[in-house]
């Protein structure tokens, strides 16, 4: 298995700020749901190891980030805002 440095790819960050939300993704709790993907394709796709990763989540408006991240049934997907708030879930 490659790192992400290995390969340069950075879809396989666990954390990314957008539009002041920092949105993270734990890839040990995502199994494949793709209920993210369905509602955000733009923003995320699920890997090889069908587990969710970013595409361009800065892509998508605010709100339909959020309901994107709010629809993983098993919470791998958290939100907070520039203070620390956690958002979703």
């Amino acid at each position: 298995m490659t790192t992400d440095d290995e390969t340069g790819d950075d879809r396989h960050e666990c954390e990314r700020t957008i539009d002041g939300l920092r949105v993270r993704i734990d890839r040990t709790l995502c199994v494949g749901f793709g209920d993210c993907v369905t509602e955000a394709p733009e923003a995320f796709v699920l890997d090889g190891e069908n587990v969710v990763v970013f595409v361009a989540p800065e892509s998508v408006g605010r709100e339909r980030l959020l309901r994107a991240c709010a629809s993983c049934p098993v919470d791998a997907l958290t939100v907070c805002d520039s203070d620390g708030t956690q958002l979703v879930p």
